[in-house]
């Protein structure tokens, strides 16, 4: 082994966004050390950018909700394959988390009486998310920073982990590297929480930062834990399409809860359309009565707009391919049109979306005030991740644990808009509450030299060909868009069978990138690197969709376009084999218990 820098920590944290951050908080208050590494620099993780809110059934805004009508709103939306513990834990446990923010000084809106206000987003009953305008996220990331700090947790910033490291069959750390020079690092943890986020860098069209690489799903699975739900990848019906610099950033469901509408070339609201029958009796039949829930009015339903992520994309792609499309391709979003209804409606649309008409305006040149937004789906969320018990949220590789995004179970087949936030607070807590008792509770572990210096000969493998023609962006590139044309929002046998065998073929040729000049400064030698999760998580999402021969929630297949009543009973599972190769199984899902399966019929 060369020279490294090495460091302890009772629990490492990998990842400082929403999750992270709160799993090392509540980790350093059961009174270990904690160590947090995140890939940039503290404060710019991907949670910055969700705008919309945070779900929890407050009450707030109209008394009828609980968490039952949330627990059911949830299991709903997901399809019924959630893991119904985590769903009914979010609920219940999601209204304390977002008033300990509160205590911890996030400035949520108010309503007049002066309690947090709520908004309406799309496939929740009532008005449920806690909003700061549309920055949300940066809000909950400058909250639970300023609170952390003052915990004693030691940062590590712009590390990159490579690797994890176990021990006897169970986690003792992790091996990555500083992104600045290049210098490598050991981190040596009797527990490790995983909370890197998502995987949407494998698509070429997105919302996510360039972090998400998918390296916690990645980092679990060939450290020999198992990930679920890989097929489901959701698609944010509404991101920005014009100029094509910008392509993919969000337009958060904000716009469609404060009276947004989807509009086609022809300027029909194509969403009345098409409402599916179990959302039906809940769901607005006329544009009165879907802008009088935007108010507030309690006895109207939700306006088609407000209905689940998946439907609406798919709504917005048979637009387009029925020739009714926008301009460059997607439909039209407009917000301007409540001037037909508010006197102050330019000044109300800057009050309550100021991200939203900053974006358009400084991106696109447009007033949302006054013109429609050309908006079309993005890759925006994994519902698959790493598998975890729903108590604890511990892998099935001992000592590892993993909440967010990366991990899986909560939303089933799709995320209803705005759970991602309670998610990283509820689950946050619990995975680095329980990170601390394992660690507590289990001896030192033992860092193996041979698996460091293999990790660390496979990272400067890129520089030793440096003869080599094959270069990692063109590889990058070739996968994302493989990914996004093959395994989209619209998916059929031969085109996944397709994208598998290219994906297996730039395993290959990712195993011959060259990588030029030194350690330092060097983003190329980290594209290189990357590679490797974003392969893997491509290949995990293909062999996945390809078994699941349904349409469920984000997974849409053309070719068998129903919902197959025996794909409900299981999830499906992908582990590492002996040799290396990908394995997919059928987990059973258990069933629901009396009481909560009473909860979903009543709020039918």
């Amino acid at each position: 082994m060369g020279e490294h820098q090495t460091v302890e920590h009772d629990v490492l944290v990998i990842g400082a966004g929403g999750a992270g951050l709160r799993a090392a908080i509540e980790a350093a208050a059961e009174g270990v050390s904690v160590g947090l590494v995140c890939k940039s620099l503290l404060g710019k993780a991907h949670t910055v950018m969700a705008e919309g809110g945070v779900a929890a059934a407050l009450g707030n805004v109209d008394d009828r909700d609980s968490w039952r009508v949330h627990f059911a709103d949830t299991m709903r939306g997901g399809q019924y394959v959630n893991n119904w513990r985590m769903a009914e834990l979010h609920a219940k446990e999601a209204p304390a988390r977002v008033n300990e923010l509160e205590a911890w000084g996030a400035l949520f809106d108010r309503t007049k009486d002066g309690r947090i206000l709520q908004r309406n987003f799309g496939g929740h009953r009532y008005p449920r998310l806690a909003h700061v305008g549309d920055r949300t996220g940066l809000e909950m990331i400058r909250t639970l920073q300023d609170h952390g700090v003052h915990r004693g947790i030691d940062v590590h910033m712009e590390c990159t982990v490579l690797t994890l490291l176990v021990d006897g069959g169970r986690v003792a750390g992790a091996f990555g590297y500083d992104r600045e020079r290049g210098r490598f690092r050991i981190f040596k943890a009797k527990a490790v929480v995983l909370a890197t986020g998502g995987i949407g860098r494998a698509y070429k069209i997105t919302s996510n930062s360039w972090e998400y690489t998918g390296d916690g799903h990645s980092l679990a699975y060939h450290a020999g834990a198992q990930l679920q739900d890989m097929e489901f990848v959701q698609f944010h019906p509404t991101g920005m399409i014009w100029p094509p610099s910008v392509r993919g950033i969000l337009v958060t469901e904000g716009v469609r809860g404060e009276g947004g509408v989807l509009r086609n070339s022809e300027g029909r609201r194509f969403m009345f359309d098409d409402i599916p029958d179990n959302y039906r009796s809940q769901t607005a039949d006329n544009e009165e009565e879907g802008w009088r829930y935007t108010q507030g009015d309690k006895s109207a339903r939700r306006p088609p707009e407000l209905l689940t992520r998946d439907h609406v994309a798919r709504c917005i792609v048979n637009q387009v391919k029925a020739g009714k499309g926008s301009p460059h391709g997607g439909v039209l979003l407009d917000i301007s049109w409540i001037r037909e209804k508010l006197p102050n409606a330019p000044e109300h649309i800057r009050r309550k979306l100021p991200s939203m008409y900053h974006q358009f305006m400084q991106l696109a040149n447009i007033d949302i005030t006054t013109t429609p937004m050309e908006i079309g789906p993005t890759t925006h969320y994994m519902m698959g991740g790493i598998r975890v018990n729903g108590e604890t949220q511990e892998s099935t590789l001992p000592g590892l644990f993993a909440a967010g995004e990366c991990a899986a179970g909560l939303h089933g087949a799709n995320r209803l808009g705005g759970n991602s936030l309670s998610d990283l607070l509820v689950f946050g807590k619990r995975a680095g509450e329980h990170a601390a008792k394992f660690a507590r509770t289990h001896g030192a572990v033992t860092v193996d030299a041979a698996q460091v210096a293999a990790a660390e000969r496979a990272a400067l493998e890129p520089f030793d060909r440096a003869g080599s023609a094959e270069g990692p962006y063109q590889v990058q590139d070739t996968l994302q868009e493989t990914m996004q044309d093959l395994v989209g929002i619209v998916r059929t046998q031969h085109e996944m069978e397709e994208a598998l065998e290219r994906v297996m073929a730039l395993k290959g040729q990712a195993a011959r990138v060259a990588v030029r000049g030194n350690r330092e400064y060097n983003p190329g030698w980290h594209t290189a690197l990357d590679l490797t999760h974003l392969l893997t998580v491509s290949e995990a999402i293909t062999r996945s969709a390809l078994e699941r021969k349904e349409s469920r929630g984000g997974h849409f297949r053309d070719d068998f376009p129903e919902k197959n009543p025996a794909y409900a009973t299981f999830n499906l599972v992908v582990r590492k084999g002996g040799e290396g190769e990908m394995l997919l199984e059928r987990a059973p899902i258990p069933p629901l218990p009396a009481e909560l399966q009473a909860v979903i019929e009543e709020m039918k």
